[in-house]
């Protein structure tokens, strides 16, 4: 048996008068076309059916693009590419991630030798050949710098309104360096909050920062800053990746400046725009943004669970594919909670649901408890959270945001903290927070874990 030939069963997807050439040369020793696929409907369906473990498939099919190619890797299926070589063909083809392009009109022993190449190696672990997901080293070549230096932070929490947003706009100014506008002061009367006297907080180096608002059930990141836009920058990312076409020139043109160094990608209009947002291209996203911007802080929504291949017969956009995908690509996750008893349950909870779910493995992680006031904890409510979060959770690092009136202020007129209360309290725990953030990621650790999640995938 150790000497028998694997028969590799091949799904041909190639449009045109070539298609019967390359079902011919597939008919090799060793070789099998067992489908040959009109269209993406088809092919996907024979990929589900186990009907081939590669696909050949033609630069001209319809409808080809990045989710196509994700969903026949999930199914453990390799695909190779037939392109003119050194065309926008073959980089658009590679930016999809498919594991091989060869001429489109190539010699029968290469296309036989890339169709039997792409075939990973029988895991250590004595799992089976073509196993689910994207195979090591396909990347998005072509699309991204190979070296990405930027970092990823997800900033995540529980539902019930603990404060994600807040928290990921202001930890992005923090992540810049933005330092107090030069503006009119406020002069509707002053807040306790503008007479703290001043604290020191840690140093800022300058930095350039993307923020992004993937918050698929209620984004706000575009209200809160003051930002009138009707278009989802993130949407039109997410579109352009998906095609295979995002560069670093079209996600600048996409992000907006707010204040100096800070970009924003605005977020979906209405949650029913959700399946806008499909975790594959997201994840060409934050590769791309790795390239643009020294820090990508993502707001992410609440929802974590995979429960979608429960209700749907066929392979179906995952709801909180958004928030998935930005777990899986962070190097820091934020885990954000609210500072009153419902709240620190539901961040308790959320813990452990963030550890069962294994989306941001190999991440390291930061808690925050947003709004805590003695008002609804009690006397000496820091102490009492930091010990609540320590029995019931294990968290023994905490970083406290005070309730703070100064948040309300910043909210009203459509700025961040720095920009309106720089010595306001919560401020100053969201810049601690900030400094915590640069010390949890080394330099260079957003390029070896890009690597690390390619290979994984």
């Amino acid at each position: 048996m150790s000497g028998a030939t694997t028969l590799v069963t091949v799904l041909c997807a190639v449009r045109g008068a070539r298609e019967a050439d390359v079902v011919t040369t597939l008919g090799a020793s060793g070789l099998q076309v067992t489908r040959r696929c009109a269209d993406v409907v088809e092919l996907l369906a024979a990929a589900a059916a186990g009907a081939g473990r590669v696909a050949v498939v033609s630069c001209d099919l319809p409808a080809l693009d990045r989710q196509v190619v994700a969903d026949l890797h999930a199914h453990g299926v390799r695909i190779v590419a037939l392109a003119p070589p050194g065309t926008w063909e073959e980089g658009r083809l590679r930016a999809f991630g498919v594991d091989a392009v060869v001429d489109v009109d190539p010699a029968p022993d290469i296309l036989r030798d890339a169709v039997r190449a792409v075939l990973p190696e029988r895991s250590t672990d004595g799992g089976a050949p073509g196993t689910p997901g994207r195979p090591a080293g396909t990347g998005s070549a072509g699309l991204v710098p190979e070296r990405r230096p930027g970092r990823v932070v997800a900033v995540w929490g529980p539902t019930g309104a603990p404060g994600r947003t807040t928290v990921a706009t202001n930890l992005a100014a923090e992540l810049a360096g933005a330092t107090p506008a030069r503006r009119a002061p406020h002069r509707r009367g002053r807040r306790r909050t503008d007479v703290v006297a001043p604290a020191t907080v840690p140093p800022a180096p300058d930095a350039e920062v993307l923020l992004v608002d993937a918050d698929t059930y209620g984004g706000s990141v575009a209200q809160r800053l003051g930002l009138l836009d009707e278009s989802p920058g993130l949407a039109a990312a997410a579109r352009s990746a998906g095609q295979g076409v995002l560069d670093a020139a079209g996600l600048l043109a996409l992000a907006p400046s707010v204040v100096a160094r800070l970009r924003v990608l605005t977020g979906l209009t209405r949650a029913a725009r959700w399946p806008e947002l499909p975790g594959a291209s997201l994840d060409a996203v934050w590769e791309v943004a790795r390239s643009v911007a020294d820090w990508t802080v993502v707001d992410c929504g609440f929802g974590i669970e995979r429960d979608e291949p429960l209700t749907y017969d066929t392979r179906a956009p995952q709801r909180n594919d958004a928030t998935l995908s930005a777990l899986a690509a962070a190097d820091v996750v934020v885990v954000v909670g609210a500072g009153d008893p419902v709240g620190l349950q539901r961040l308790v909870r959320g813990l452990d649901e963030l550890a069962e779910a294994g989306t941001a493995v190999g991440a390291s992680r930061l808690v925050a408890v947003n709004r805590v006031r003695a008002s609804v904890v009690g006397p000496r409510p820091e102490r009492a959270v930091r010990d609540a979060l320590a029995r019931y959770a294990g968290v023994e690092d905490l970083h406290v945001v005070p309730e703070d009136g100064a948040v309300d202020l910043a909210l009203r007129e459509g700025r961040t903290l720095v920009e309106v209360a720089p010595t306001s309290p919560a401020r100053r725990a969201l810049a601690r927070l900030a400094a915590d953030v640069r010390e949890a990621v080394p330099s260079g650790r957003g390029a070896a874990h890009g690597a690390v999640l390619e290979a994984a995938h």
